[in-house]
């Protein structure tokens, strides 16, 4: 260089071979995340849930354990015709998702720091079998994309199914076999119109109304439910009468 002349400093090259390596590293976690989780719902489309992660969060939590799988035929219609009634009267029609529900939630969630959804028993089926309990907008997304999943691989009377069988009717309470033996000392089988309704009344907060000892909005709410239940087609052999689930 001759003299008298600024130095010039060459740029560092950009460090493309670890932006490579971080896209290869994200494409690769994706893939895999996909391949598990599509295996996955379809093994849960034949073989019963064995456990979920409330469960293992409840048993943590110390609410012991209580679960009994029953199948779909096992279980007295008057519970599918219940929880349909009072969870999602829109079941049959819709394929997992309940998009003016969902707008409303969106518009609400908008005004509030609490996220809520428009979930329907797809929705509710989808994370009490493979997600965690929680209210942010990661977990709502999972939440739709199993959704997807087991709408398209399940169908509607496998989902009813496992939503009987692994949803939460009390501490430590799973299912609706589980459900029957401890309030009602029957089978799941043989649950009448009323306590069927009583025990749908309490989903949507199992922790902190109770079955045994049902408050006054526990009562006005399964009175509605049963009122609701004689809109709802007989659900014995497919809650929505379609071959095959």
């Amino acid at each position: 260089m001759p003299e008298g002349e600024p130095e010039v400093i060459a740029a560092a090259p950009p460090k493309r071979g670890l932006v490579r390596r971080v896209l290869r590293f994200v494409a690769r976690a994706i893939g895999l995340f996909l391949l598990i989780s599509v295996f996955w719902t379809a093994l849960y489309a034949w073989l019963p849930v064995p456990l979920t992660p409330l469960m293992v969060i409840r048993l943590v939590q110390g609410h012991g354990f209580s679960k009994d799988w029953v199948s779909y035929e096992e279980i007295s219609p008057n519970l599918p015709r219940a929880a349909i009634a009072a969870e999602d009267s829109g079941y049959c029609a819709h394929r997992g998702f309940e998009w003016e529900a969902i707008q409303k939630a969106w518009n609400r969630n908008a005004k509030s720091k609490r996220i809520r959804g428009g979930s329907t028993i797809s929705n509710q089926t989808a994370k009490n079998a493979f997600l965690w309990p929680d209210r942010t907008y990661i977990r709502k997304a999972l939440e739709y994309y199993f959704t997807g999943l087991i709408e398209l691989m399940w169908g509607k009377k496998r989902i009813l199914e496992v939503y009987l069988n692994v949803v939460e009717f009390g501490p430590g309470i799973y299912g609706a076999e589980a459900a029957a033996q401890t309030y009602f000392k029957k089978p799941a089988s043989q649950l009448s119109g009323r306590e069927a309704a009583l025990l749908v009344a309490v989903l949507p907060s199992p922790l902190k109304w109770s079955v045994a000892k049902p408050g006054p909005y526990v009562q006005s709410r399964t009175a509605t439910i049963m009122a609701r239940m004689m809109d709802i087609p007989d659900p014995k052999d497919d809650p929505c009468g379609r071959k095959g689930g």
